[in-house]
């Protein structure tokens, strides 16, 4: 699950914290036990808090922990809260037109071929959720 590292960290993280919901863990207790940084970590709970999937508190009894309970957090609130991407080349719209006609169809049927993909990708990842990855519990 290394592929990419913001979204390794934020499913790493979120299914510890799903295990004990309760329990406060702060930025550099998080980076110790996934081997990174403190600032990377804030700034990928950061991304999660802003779409209400983590609460922060400061001061000496602070950290993180799930703003709502893990069964209500599926894989895609994660992927699309840290605006993930997996499918390359999805968004190519926008690219500027090319003088060639076949270039252009092409670029935007592989285009629309990768949209859905991602789409796909997203639906199936709204399958599970963080508890899901904790049958035990």
């Amino acid at each position: 699950m290394k592929r990419n590292s913001r979204l390794s960290l934020a499913l790493h993280t979120l299914s510890h914290m799903a295990a004990e919901p309760d329990l406060r863990r702060t930025s550099s207790q998080i980076a110790a036990h996934a081997g990174t940084n403190p600032v990377v970590v804030r700034r990928v709970l950061g991304e999660l808090r802003k779409a209400g999937l983590l609460s922060s508190e400061k001061g000496q009894a602070g950290g993180w922990k799930l703003a709502k309970p893990a069964k209500a957090i599926t894989l895609a609130d994660i992927y699309l809260a840290l605006g993930e991407r997996f499918v390359a080349g999805t968004g190519t719209h926008n690219a500027p037109p090319s003088p060639c006609n076949l270039e252009t169809r092409l670029q935007t049927r592989v285009s629309d071929v990768l949209e859905e993909i991602e789409h796909s990708l997203v639906q199936r990842l709204r399958e599970t959720s963080i508890m899901d990855i904790h049958p035990e519990l």
